[in-house]
């Protein structure tokens, strides 16, 4: 039954999606009908907190498509099936894009669910004992999102030759804690609390644990590469929707609702500088 359910919802995004195209071809006009797709969690709720209500006001009538993993969100960008999706940085856009022949482009960057150093031991980085244990993630983009937040913090250094998106354990030359680094699946990092003295939790696994980021001994100074993005097909990035989002996001109402309703995301370079 489930993948009934499947296969019917897949005809039913195919069918909308022909039946947007037949209106554009009567009228003349881009269909104000579209898809917007998140995974579910805080960026869906940003879509529908912050964004869809801009574009309502506009005139689109917007449906929310929400997924399941990274995946099909870009898988259904590509096909036509949804017309713009947030839930990825530009660099997971750029490799994806190469390793699926795919031409995608960003818009705009938006407030994201910075990764934080988490403790159940300690109640500050001051109280961090000698040779404490710490959970890292086990893949390499965000091993290096991890170590930068220590390097921050005065905890370590790291060769500075190398490229701060690139780091490693390898390249840590002064361990002033002697932290003991305990690699894991990012997924497993907010139950990794429980069973290390720290963990580094990316935003988005610590919010769908329901951590708050407040609770963070330390929150990431993320790179805008790191930051989440709306995305769009390469061939719409001008299109009247494209300039619509833009327009939304950096509006005041979309900021005031990030204000209120996702509190400690890091916002991106271009909102600190207006």
């Amino acid at each position: 039954m489930k993948k009934l359910g499947l296969i019917i919802a897949a005809s039913a995004l195919a069918l909308a999606a022909c039946g947007s195209e037949e209106n554009a071809a009567t009228t003349g006009e881009p269909s104000k009908d579209i898809k917007l797709g998140a995974t579910a969690g805080p960026y869906s709720d940003m879509l529908k907190q912050a964004i869809v209500p801009g574009l309502e006001e506009k005139g689109y009538t917007v449906d929310l498509v929400e997924f399941s993993d990274y995946i099909q969100p870009n898988i259904a960008l590509d096909g036509g099936d949804i017309d713009a999706n947030l839930f990825q940085h530009s660099i997971y856009l750029e490799n994806f894009e190469k390793e699926n022949n795919m031409d995608l482009s960003g818009l705009i960057v938006v407030p994201t669910a910075p990764m934080g150093i988490y403790s159940n031991q300690f109640d500050t980085l001051d109280d961090i004992e000698d040779g404490a244990t710490i959970a890292i993630p086990n893949d390499p983009v965000n091993a290096a999102r991890a170590l930068q937040i220590l390097e921050d913090q005065g905890l370590v250094e790291v060769d500075p030759e190398v490229d701060d998106l690139k780091i490693s354990e390898r390249d840590v030359i002064t361990n002033k804690k002697n932290l003991v680094f305990q690699p894991i699946e990012a997924g497993q990092l907010p139950r990794a609390v429980e069973g290390s003295d720290l963990s580094a939790v990316p935003g988005n696994f610590a919010l769908a644990a329901e951590m708050d980021l407040l609770d963070a001994l330390a929150l990431e100074n993320m790179p805008d590469q790191y930051r989440n993005l709306v995305a769009v097909k390469a061939e719409n990035e001008d299109s009247e929707l494209a300039k619509d989002l833009i327009e939304i996001v950096e509006s005041e109402e979309f900021e005031k609702v990030i204000d209120e309703n996702f509190e400690g995301f890091g916002k991106p370079q271009w909102m600190t500088e207006q």
